[in-house]
């Protein structure tokens, strides 16, 4: 089982690098386009705003999820400078799981958020709307890596995201 869980972990972490790494390449290539549109043609492509404002939230939460793998994901840490090392060891699985159940239920309002604009949206804003699911899907991943990483511990197979 723990086996399925590396996989999975590999998996994951393989497919956010390319979603992180063609997002970026494609919010550059549309904002260059969109500036030489501008500026040398007098013109300007407006469904280009919408998709580039939706390159960045898939930029944002994929770059999340690589640092929430690595642990270095934002942490409030109020009280580490109070509690022991052996404290911390005994807190961080609770926390994991915590923050495992609080993006579980961001993905979930997002999920009826999505399914609430999808219900409105006009038939030629369609294809906006199935942008937005970056948002559940988001934290519906970032719940996934809280989950994996309370499972796993953070020392059994450390995955190389750099590469």
């Amino acid at each position: 089982m723990l086996n399925f869980i590396f996989k999975l972990k590999h998996a994951l972490i393989s497919l956010e690098k390319y979603v992180a790494a063609g997002s970026l390449i494609l919010l550059l290539a549309f904002t260059l386009t969109q500036i030489i549109a501008r500026n040398f043609f007098h013109t300007g492509f407006s469904d280009l705003e919408a998709i580039s404002r939706h390159l960045v939230l898939f930029i944002a939460f994929s770059g999340a999820a690589l640092v929430t793998e690595q642990n270095n994901h934002i942490k409030i840490d109020i009280l580490s400078a109070f509690l022991s090392s052996r404290q911390k060891e005994i807190l961080v699985r609770p926390l994991l799981i915590i923050s495992s159940l609080i993006c579980g239920i961001f993905s979930w309002y997002a999920t009826k958020f999505w399914l609430d604009e999808l219900s409105y949206a006009p038939s030629y804003e369609l294809w906006i709307v199935y942008m937005a699911l970056v948002l559940p899907v988001g934290f519906f991943i970032l719940s996934l890596h809280f989950l994996l990483l309370a499972i796993t511990d953070f020392e059994h197979a450390p995955i190389d995201i750099e590469s």
